[in-house]
């Protein structure tokens, strides 16, 4: 099969159904060779026949992401079928929607354990055979809710957050293997979703409306360390940005003084994007310097 990901050999967890089925299908479309990766073993190995049938080639796996040991043979099968990984979509979530104040804390630590834990055991079961080939693309899967909030998703929102501070840090330690990190923030229909957004929004929301964003991660044209939010066929770019605030150069600076000119340090003309944590700190001192020289 001809396509952006031909020859190359992508896991998909999560696969069995809504946005992971419909990445499967559409990176398939694109020459890739897919494991089609859920706990739900038969949802799993339905949308492999799909590939199949289609004229592509999958491999389909139960493996549990929280379990390192499952993830490792499973990364191990496809290395001896295909001889090589080269894409990761970690894919795989869960809900336990309730309030800070009602969420019993083992389900939000469950929900810790599939998006983050589990994003943590996939990319390492990878990394060091993409090291070895100094290539890879593995996409992490945020929310807007961990980017911005949403009532009644603490969880949910803490998860998808951490993510994002994931991918900053391994895009830098990746780049010089030829491994690219980002994330991918979606807007579907899905399971997940079906019971919080109206009969008129799902309609709009296909998740095969986001897939195309995935298939673009995955590609050898891919950027690194971005975050690309996707649904209802619109696609953006969300940023962690630092604005260029305001100097006190008196060291018995009060917080009085931070709140009174609060509208000051908070203003965003001239923000940036740091290229990684340590030029806030370099930003700091090089003004402090600037100003007592």
């Amino acid at each position: 099969m001809s396509g952006l990901l031909a020859d190359r050999v992508a896991i998909i967890t999560g696969a069995g159904k809504g946005l992971g089925r419909a990445h499967a299908l559409a990176m398939a479309q694109n020459g890739a060779r897919i494991v089609v990766n859920d706990v739900d073993a038969e949802g799993a190995a339905q949308v492999c026949r799909e590939i199949v049938d289609g004229g592509g080639q999958a491999l389909s796996s139960g493996a549990n992401v929280q379990e390192l040991n499952e993830i490792g043979n499973m990364v191990a099968e496809t290395i001896h079928r295909w001889g090589q990984v080269d894409i990761l979509v970690n894919n795989a979530g869960i809900l336990r929607d309730k309030t800070f104040a009602k969420i019993d804390l083992a389900d939000f630590r469950q929900v810790l354990d599939v998006h983050l834990m589990g994003s943590v055991n996939c990319t390492r079961a990878v990394w060091l055979h993409m090291k070895e080939r100094n290539y890879g693309r593995v996409i992490l899967t945020t929310s807007s809710s961990g980017l911005y909030g949403n009532f009644g998703q603490s969880a949910y929102s803490a998860a998808k957050m951490a993510l994002v501070g994931l991918m900053q840090t391994l895009a830098l330690e990746g780049t010089r293997y030829g491994i690219h990190v980002n994330c991918l923030a979606p807007s579907a229909a899905t399971q997940m979703t079906s019971n919080l957004l109206t009969p008129e929004d799902l309609l709009a929301l296909d998740p095969r409306l986001v897939s195309p964003a995935v298939v673009a991660l995955a590609s050898e044209r891919a950027p690194n360390k971005q975050i690309l939010l996707a649904g209802a066929g619109s696609f953006e770019q969300a940023h962690v940005t630092m604005t260029r605030g305001l100097y006190l150069p008196d060291h018995n600076v009060s917080a009085e003084q931070i709140l009174d000119r609060w509208d000051r340090i908070g203003d965003r003309s001239g923000e940036f994007v740091p290229s990684s944590g340590s030029e806030q700190y370099k930003f700091e001192v090089a003004r402090a310097t600037e100003h007592t020289s």
